[in-house]
């Protein structure tokens, strides 16, 4: 079926609600000793097949599963941070299902007494407005093996069967594409700035079934759909597209839509059938009868509410507030924790060189180059700011250096490109390219003297009323100065020049 057009559509108005399977960077799997992240933080599920596996995760006969407490702090921290309520007694549960990437024939969940229940995670849309999207649950599971298929065979990797996942369930609050997208974008900033994972979703690390229907406005609920295992924030917002259209296109021809799992087919931009949709009596939930409840007590929770950092939201409040800078540039910088975490060590080198009345204009040339050639080069590169050769200290003082006018805009970008290749000091690069701008009148005005005798009849129009032509002339004495003069105190003097003539 081609991805129906949108003109040819009724529009219905779409609910949407989202699951969010959110991998935890824990040094080992959540019931057993197995490695869950590898030292330099690769997923077991990235190397031998197999190789990182023990009898209680391939679930053989009589063993028996120990809870990672890891876990339990990794959930509570997901809960105090989305707004939850976090429950002081909560029960895993076996999810029965049958499935050849799952050893025990069951999955170690929970069901109706889950870690953290009744959050809210505030949202900032693509227009700029804001909305609350509330949190149904946060509950711990163990995450499945991997089935990678073949033409006629299939082959299982078990390394990554018993990884410890937080399953985060939204209400169905999202009415489009755009605000789901939103929704996902803020809540992995959020796992990430906790460091409860790393949040790499080309891994899977961080993956979403998407649960959409559509219906008149104001009419009940319509008939869901879920949307399996999506792994990318454009994906995930094309599915949800494709799937509003599609339902809507069924409705208004008369038909009925049914209840199903689909899945995403980015190749062709639509949803697939898998299966026929489950609902919660099909996998037999109950307890565990091999783990105990989980008892949270309150100086636990108070305890863990003291390790919280700064989230997301917090931070760029404190950024629009502080340095004065645009939302836009705020939620740039704070869509990671490394380059939140950056920008802040550039501010505080910033803040022990620059007066109080300089440092907003500081902030805010900090965070245009942040926002812009520092990520331009780790996309260009494939590097994190870890293994690059820049420091805050490369940038803070590359800033400085504009601020004073000591530089040009063009030079401080070269200085950048050498700083990034070298990781030599800004000095030592503007000393070895020869890039100090030149700002003496002594040297300059002569030069300007010279350019405005060698051009008489542009000097004439420009007398005449040709105001742009000053341009001219500025771009002459850059030329003349191999882009080193300082443009702004050129164009200056270049006006007194013109003007007593």
């Amino acid at each position: 079926m081609k991805a129906p057009k949108s003109q040819q559509v009724r529009r219905l108005e779409a609910v949407i609600g989202l699951e969010v399977h959110v991998q935890l960077s824990t040094a080992s799997k959540i019931f057993c000793s197995c490695p869950a992240r590898l030292p330099a933080t690769v997923s077991v599920s990235e190397i031998e097949a197999n190789s990182h596996v023990c009898p209680i995760c391939t679930g053989h006969p009589g063993t028996l599963p120990v809870l990672n407490r890891k876990v339990v702090e990794f959930a509570i921290q997901a809960g105090l941070a989305t707004q939850c309520a976090i429950n002081p007694k909560s029960l895993l549960a076996r999810k029965n299902y049958f499935y050849p990437d799952l050893p025990k024939g069951y999955q170690i969940s929970q069901y109706d007494e889950p870690m953290c229940r009744n959050g809210v995670l505030g949202i900032q849309l693509p227009n700029g407005e804001e909305k609350r999207v509330r949190i149904h649950r946060i509950h711990i599971e163990e995450d499945a093996g991997k089935s990678i298929h073949y033409s006629g065979f299939s082959v299982l990797n078990l390394n990554r069967a018993g990884v410890p996942l937080v399953e985060i369930v939204s209400e169905p609050d999202m009415a489009s594409p755009a605000e789901a997208g939103a929704y996902l974008r803020e809540l992995h900033s959020v796992v990430t700035f906790l460091g409860i994972s790393d949040g790499n979703m080309e891994e899977g690390n961080f993956r979403c079934d998407a649960n959409v229907s559509v219906r008149e406005p104001g009419a009940e609920l319509g008939t869901r759909v879920e949307i399996k295992n999506v792994n990318s924030f454009k994906f995930i917002e094309k599915a949800i597209e494709f799937e509003v259209l599609r339902q809507s296109e069924v409705l208004r021809s008369g038909g009925t839509v049914i209840q199903e799992t689909r899945s995403f087919d980015s190749f062709r931009g639509t949803t697939v059938p898998m299966r026929s949709k489950e609902e919660a009596e099909d996998y037999r939930y109950f307890p565990d009868p091999d783990l105990i409840p989980i008892y949270v007590d309150g100086d636990w929770i108070e305890e863990l509410k003291k390790r919280l950092p700064e989230l997301p939201q917090q931070r760029r409040g404190r950024y629009v507030a502080t340095y004065g800078l645009s939302a836009y540039d705020a939620g740039l910088l704070t869509s990671s924790r490394e380059i939140a975490e950056f920008y802040d060590q550039v501010m505080e080198v910033l803040k022990k060189s620059t007066v109080d009345a300089e440092l907003t204009q500081s902030a805010k040339t900090a965070a245009n180059w942040v926002c812009g050639e520092v990520l331009r080069m780790l996309n260009e590169t494939g590097q994190t700011l870890q293994t690059s050769k820049l420091t805050p200290h490369h940038l803070a003082e590359l800033v400085r250096l504009l601020q004073l006018q000591q530089i040009s805009s063009t030079g401080a970008k070269q200085i950048f490109g050498k700083v990034w290749e070298t990781g030599k000091s800004v000095s030592e690069v503007i000393q070895g390219e020869g890039l100090v701008q030149i700002s003496d009148p002594a040297v300059l005005k002569p030069i300007i003297d010279k350019i405005i005798a060698a051009f008489p009849g542009q000097v004439a129009e420009y007398r005449s009323g040709k105001d742009k032509l000053i341009g001219f002339f500025v771009g002459q004495v850059m030329k003349e100065t191999q882009g080193k003069a300082n443009p702004t105190l050129v164009n200056e003097w270049v006006r007194q020049a013109l003007s007593s003539g």
